[in-house]
């Protein structure tokens, strides 16, 4: 039972660390669009970048995929920025219109990207033969999923607090969170090490 919490853990903190930010910047990208009425399509966002994330780490566990790492750690703000964009052209349009299975798309091949970015070091940790080492993956994929539903959570409840107290619209908040985003990831891809290597 203790090794169960070792890996929802870990699992947890890969997504909350504030020195990773990344990933909640990536979710808040993600939701950014949505409100507490659209749960269904954000819980099945969320979930397909968790399976992507996973299938990620799975390929490389069991050395299917290897990727130069100083490439995935580029990739990974490009992901942002191109998710931060799409919610900056669609803030306050409808949610009802765009394609689930397109975004899902992306989603899940951005998944597949942040999971590549942890990748190196999860197969650090991981021992055993490769069936002992199916269990870790699903109890880390755990964790990475309760990880991102605080995050979904605590970002539905800002954005509802700016509109229903501040009485931003929802186009405004979603322009601010977008423009924000996009602001904390530039300087990412600028300071890039793939610009210097």
């Amino acid at each position: 039972m203790d090794a169960f919490f070792i890996y929802v853990n870990m699992g947890i903190n890969h997504v909350l660390d504030i020195k990773g930010h990344d990933h909640v910047l990536f979710l808040l990208a993600l939701i950014s669009p949505y409100a507490f009425k659209d749960w269904k399509r954000i819980l099945f966002l969320v979930s397909i970048f968790t399976v992507g994330h996973t299938l990620a780490l799975v390929l490389s566990v069991y050395n299917v995929v290897s990727v130069k790492a100083s490439l995935v750690e580029f990739l990974i703000p490009v992901t942002i920025l191109i998710t931060a964009l799409f919610a900056l052209f669609t803030a306050g349009k409808t949610t009802k219109k765009e394609s689930v299975t397109f975004v899902a798309g992306v989603t899940l091949f951005f998944g597949l990207i942040h999971g590549l970015g942890f990748s190196n070091y999860f197969k650090t940790i991981m021992i055993g033969t490769p069936s002992e080492k199916v269990l870790p993956l699903m109890e880390f994929a755990l964790g990475i999923e309760v990880a991102q539903l605080i995050v979904v959570i605590i970002g539905l409840i800002l954005a509802y607090i700016a509109q229903a107290v501040f009485k931003f619209s929802k186009r405004e908040w979603g322009l601010i969170i977008a423009s924000f985003i996009i602001g904390a990831v530039v300087p990412m891809l600028i300071e890039n090490e793939i610009w210097y290597s």
